[in-house]
């Protein structure tokens, strides 16, 4: 058993630890902006496969003080690299400093690569290493004079699910929409509407949910170059994703924008995610969205007057949004802004505020859950 690491939106971490319990994953645990849990390498790559909202599955090697560049040398070459690391791998170093007494990135990753390459040398008997098998990513974490090493299990980042070519003006990562999602009051079950879609992200991965389709299914793994991991098992979990979303029941998902063009990258994103024709995707303004049921989830990242529309036009654009909200007393509402004054624009407190960082702005999710049909009375 060993224990992974998984990288996270910011403050986010709750949201993807509850997934992991959700897939079945045992010792979960969230903490300053990841999450973990304790398995195999079969289960890292069960965790690649389906994972939605985190963004990494990282190889926990070890965690230590590290106040010395020394102290650095010691603590890495006493951890069991050899484990993970055969004689011809590759292994590069990346990583990250704050808040350390060593904040010399250049130095601290040039130390890490050399005390793992004393440390393999010296197991299998070599004066050098050739490098010139699988990559086994490593990563040195300085923060607040803790190193955390790892290996990254993933390669290109978990939010890279092969279907979005354009990221538009104002781009969510894949990772941090299915977040949303889970935070929202949307269930899988229920219809679900992203009345100004961009270029369709959240309605995709709204989809994706509901369709019990593997956010990892058209991608490969860095691990899967590993010489020890076991392939068979890799391609027997795509199997089963792709027999999960054969059986899957057709899903409620509707997107919608006023532009042509976001609605076109839509279109051309929804077919490349593998669910075409599964989205029904049209171009109006929000104001008059039309074809939908009487009750549903609305989830949309709006826009705050930093990157798209100016300052004026968001503030109208929330009063509007709020005065359009009335048609629809039993569709659930999340909106995604960093603006302060949403919800005096919008006209109604939320019944639920989260804080989220989207990147380093820091943004909130607005939730409104909308009301409940009463069960009909019968007589007794």
């Amino acid at each position: 058993m060993a224990e992974f690491l998984i990288a996270s939106p910011f403050e986010m971490e709750g949201v993807c630890a509850g997934e992991l319990k959700e897939l079945g994953f045992e010792n979960v645990k969230s903490e300053n902006g990841r999450a973990s849990f304790e398995g195999s390498l079969n289960d890292a790559l069960r965790a690649n496969m389906w994972l939605r909202t985190g963004d990494r599955v990282m190889l926990h090697m070890g965690s230590f003080k590290a106040y010395t560049f020394d102290e650095l040398f010691e603590g890495v070459k006493a951890l069991p690299w050899e484990d993970y690391i055969t004689e011809k791998m590759a292994f590069p170093v990346g990583g990250k400093c704050a808040r350390s007494k060593l904040m010399s990135l250049p130095d601290v990753q040039a130390i890490t690569k050399k005390a793992i390459a004393e440390r393999l040398k010296s197991v299998y008997g070599l004066e050098w290493l050739p490098e010139t098998g699988a990559v086994a990513q490593i990563d040195v974490h300085m923060h607040q004079d803790t190193a955390t090493l790892s290996i990254d299990t993933s390669g290109v980042g978990l939010a890279k699910r092969g279907y979005r070519t354009y990221n538009g003006e104002a781009p969510m990562r894949e990772t941090m929409a299915a977040s949303l999602l889970k935070l929202s009051p949307w269930y899988t079950d229920m219809p679900l509407c992203d009345p100004m879609c961009g270029t369709g992200t959240i309605a995709i991965e709204g989809a994706l949910m509901a369709l019990d389709r593997a956010p990892g299914m058209m991608r490969k793994f860095a691990m899967e170059q590993w010489p020890y991991v076991d392939i068979s098992y890799s391609k027997r979990l795509r199997e089963e994703a792709k027999e999960r979303f054969e059986a899957a029941p057709p899903c409620q998902v509707f997107a919608s924008d006023i532009d042509s063009k976001a609605v076109a990258l839509t279109k051309k994103h929804v077919v490349q995610a593998g669910i075409g024709g599964k989205i029904k995707i049209q171009q109006c303004d929000f104001r008059k969205l039309g074809g939908i049921p009487d009750r549903g989830a609305f989830i949309v990242n709006l826009p705050y007057g930093i990157r798209i529309m100016a300052p004026k036009e968001v503030e109208k654009l929330y009063r509007d949004l709020g005065h359009w909200y009335e048609q629809y007393p039993y569709w659930a509402l999340t909106a995604f802004t960093a603006h302060r004054g949403f919800e005096e624009l919008f006209g109604r407190r939320a019944d639920k505020k989260r804080r989220i960082y989207n990147g380093t702005i820091e943004c909130g999710a607005y939730i409104y859950r909308g009301k409940r049909r009463e069960r009909p009375k019968t007589d007794i």
